[in-house]
């Protein structure tokens, strides 16, 4: 029978504490292509490894969406889009994103709100689409290619830690 000592027990209980409290935090990361009609979601799996498309939502319906969805899976980071120029200045769409960042932090405070570069996303999502093969009625599809911009911005995130 091996026995320990107080500092050993000590340093087990802790060392067990902080591992619950690990486990405790894993959150998903929800990712946002905001758009004026159409919001493109994307979130990881509670690991942090993947990125998966989930949905797009009407953008009238988003918040309400968000918080059945917080309801049934906890999030620890929002990501949203920040439509930029080439030069750096806004876009018709900054203000547009920059409202909703608000209303997000109104409606969630307790989740934090980290803006990502979305140039590129919608362009490379019609692009995984043609690689994917779809017919051309699917790559179409502005739903599909709001999600899919969504997931390529988590995913890009993701790789970035």
């Amino acid at each position: 029978m091996i026995s320990a000592n107080k500092n050993q027990k000590k340093k087990i209980r802790f060392h067990f504490a902080c591992s619950r409290q690990s486990l405790h935090i894993m959150g998903r990361i929800l990712s946002i292509d905001y758009g004026l009609k159409r919001t493109g979601l994307a979130v990881t799996d509670p690991l942090k490894i993947i990125a998966t498309g989930l949905t797009t939502v009407d953008s009238k319906d988003l918040i309400s969406f968000i918080k059945n969805y917080f309801a049934k899976e906890e999030v620890e980071l929002i990501l949203i889009g920040e439509p930029k120029n080439w030069d750096e200045s806004e876009t018709h769409a900054t203000r547009l994103v920059e409202n909703f960042i608000k209303e997000l932090k109104k409606n969630f405070p307790s989740v934090p709100v980290k803006k990502v570069d979305e140039r590129f996303t919608s362009k490379m999502a019609s692009r995984a689409m043609l690689d994917m093969g779809l017919k051309k009625k699917q790559r179409q599809n502005k739903r599909l290619i709001d999600e899919i911009a969504a997931t390529i911005m988590l995913q890009e995130y993701l790789q970035h830690l």
